[in-house]
């Protein structure tokens, strides 16, 4: 039997379907997505929960004249698949092949690139307001998780939206999740529009009345709300918040249901001014084991469609250095009662949900608000507390002026701990964690750590714990450690303290983090060539140790590696050094990220072709040896 989806090769061909045939495209789609993902890894149980509504959309408008924009972009697989991207998708993620986020670079539907939360309403009040300096009549349309709605930037966007009136539809998709469960005020006050048996009871009833109004009709009843109280406008009330802010409030409706999404579509689409469609949807339709934990396929590792269970065994793992940190901090908040732990919408990615269960009323989870996190561990840092503010790398970004005025500029004792440091592999650009040593390093009163293993974390949490005297970053990267053996008890290290691991007079490789055991696997392969390279693990990319890094540069000749950009890095840090000592003739190679995006891939692949492997240090020591 040929399925729909085998004729779908443009955008337009979804218009000819009717509602049946689009509930059977909708269930091919999920089919594709789940096999896909089964092989690829990527996010599932976001992207199965918007099929139907997507498809809704490209029935209903006429993009990319019309503009679509995605919030975070981890839901966008069914829109690549029916925008001319369907034979690539087996190359989701990989190198070379499509991204798993919107990119406008990858296609004209692609209207805004994103992969970070929040971003939406801003984007696509700018298009509308672009549109009218211009007197076209494109539709804008934005989609935007209720996850997403805690962020800063998006109340900033309804803010301004509500102000503005241009013509817009915000489609809030409500799924009661972002990573996680979501939190906060935002969560609970939309939870009460879904629960209220009020707005369930009046739904049911009215909603075939306006199905039977003609268009026209229809349109006209939802642009002025005008029908009788206690009909179509005891639906709007609960969105009484969002019409506060200038919205036209419509819905609840079921993002499930391509008939209902369509008829809505056609009545609201022409309605004037900003318009918000509250939709409700279930992360993970359509597979039993994302339906079940949705958190867990949320970014799924390559899995057996069959029972749901990860391709990798993890009995042959080492552990993840997230685990390590997790429980790390537990022995230490068991013997301190002072530390609290802050996240961002992550427990689980983060490792704090261990300690959310152990320690509930020290865990705070803040919603996707970073910059919110950062001054609220501020301020219970200037009540006597040592918070441990754990956030990936790549969204400690959004919180940099926080971090600076909130924390450093007072001396704040905040841990901060940044997990998937480095390249972080199939989700790319935006999720590189490799912009984190560069934008701390150069902030007054901040200390910045990387350990080259699994121990050396737990020893620099321990460390962090006992400074007392400004902010403290820990930095450190995706997947499992080396297999090294832990420390029973944790020991501190000396600020600034850094440690030769090899002796040599030929070369010094100066390392970091993840990049330390490149360095010796290098080191050993030089001197099998003859040439003595001493390694150094400097630990601290602020304060160095200077002493040490000094003493083994006046050898000449210094390579430096680190899994972070090269501006503004390590090795920039170690040039200053050597130009404020007035250390003479010492040759300097950087190994580092080059200044541009890395985009998607096996994290093995893109080092190769960055150089930032053993090879490539290798060949740096032998051309400065060379000159």
């Amino acid at each position: 039997m040929t399925k729909i989806l085998d004729k779908i090769k443009d955008p337009a061909d979804i218009k000819k379907l009717s509602v049946k045939e689009l509930e059977k495209l909708a269930h091919e789609i999920r089919q594709l997505i789940i096999s896909t993902v089964a092989d690829t890894g990527g996010h599932l149980a976001s992207n199965l929960g918007v099929v139907e509504l997507t498809l809704a959309l490209y029935k209903s408008f006429d993009f990319p004249q019309d503009k679509l924009i995605w919030d975070v972009g981890h839901q966008c697989y069914t829109h690549k698949i029916i925008t001319g991207r369907k034979d690539k998708f087996t190359t989701l993620r990989q190198q070379d092949g499509i991204s798993g986020f919107p990119r406008r670079e990858e296609s004209k539907y692609d209207a805004f690139g994103v992969g970070h939360a929040s971003t939406s309403l801003s984007a696509a009040l700018g298009m509308a307001k672009a549109r009218d300096l211009k007197q076209k009549k494109e539709k804008v349309v934005a989609v935007i998780g209720d996850g997403s709605l805690t962020g800063g930037l998006a109340l900033e966007g309804l803010n301004q939206i509500g102000t503005a009136q241009s013509d817009m539809i915000v489609i809030l998709n409500d799924n009661k999740m972002s990573i996680s469960e979501n939190v906060g005020a935002v969560a609970s006050y939309l939870n009460k529009i879904i629960s209220n048996p009020r707005v369930i009871k009046t739904r049911d009833k009215t909603r075939d009345l306006v199905r039977k109004l003609p268009n026209r009709l229809g349109r006209l009843a939802l642009r002025t709300g005008e029908l009788v109280e206690g009909g179509v406008k005891s639906i709007i009330a609960p969105g009484a918040w969002f019409e506060e802010l200038g919205f036209r409030y419509f819905g609840p409706l079921d993002g499930h249901d391509p008939a209902e999404l369509l008829q809505t579509f056609r009545n609201i689409k022409n309605v004037k001014g900003p318009i918000l469609l509250h939709v409700i949807t279930q992360k993970g339709k359509g597979y039993k084991h994302a339906e079940k934990d949705a958190c867990k396929f949320h970014g799924a590792a390559p899995f057996n469609v069959k029972n749901g269970e990860s391709k990798t065994s993890p009995a042959t793992k080492n552990p993840t250095y997230t685990q390590v940190f997790s429980q790390a901090l537990l022995k230490i908040a068991d013997q301190n009662k002072d530390i609290v732990a802050i996240t961002a919408a992550m427990p689980e990615g983060t490792g704090l949900a261990e300690f959310q269960q152990k320690y509930p009323q020290r865990f705070f989870d803040v919603g996707i608000a970073e910059e919110h996190a950062v001054t609220f561990a501020a301020g219970l840092a200037t009540q006597g507390y040592r918070p441990v503010v754990a956030i990936y790398s790549t969204f400690l970004q959004r919180a940099y002026d926080q971090i600076i005025h909130d924390v450093a500029l007072q001396k704040l004792p905040v841990i901060f701990v940044l997990d998937r440091a480095g390249l972080v592999g199939d989700d790319g650009a935006t999720h590189h964690g490799v912009f984190d040593i560069s934008y701390l390093r150069h902030i007054p009163n901040m200390v910045v750590m990387a350990p080259k293993d699994e121990n050396e974390l737990q020893r620099m949490l321990k460390t962090a714990e006992q400074h007392e005297e400004g902010p403290i970053a820990i930095r450190y990267p995706k997947g499992e450690g080396l297999g090294v053996k832990l420390d029973k008890e944790l020991r501190s290290i000396p600020i600034g303290q850094g440690e030769q691991l090899r002796d040599g007079k030929d070369v010094a490789i100066i390392a970091v983090g993840s990049m330390v055991a490149v360095a010796e696997q290098a080191a050993e392969k030089l001197s099998s060539k003859g040439i003595e390279a001493a390694v150094i693990n400097t630990r601290f990319i602020k304060p160095l140790d200077e002493k040490l890094i000094l003493s083994t540069a006046r050898c000449g000749k210094v390579v430096t590696v680190e899994e972070n950009v090269l501006a503004g890095g390590l090795g920039s840090a170690v040039l200053e050094l050597l130009e404020e000592s007035n250390l003479p003739n010492v040759k300097v190679k950087r190994l580092g990220l080059p200044d541009k995006f890395i985009e998607h891939g096996k994290n093995g692949l893109l080092r190769d072709e960055i150089g930032l492997n053993v090879a490539g240090v290798c060949r740096s020591c032998r051309e400065l040896l060379s000159q």
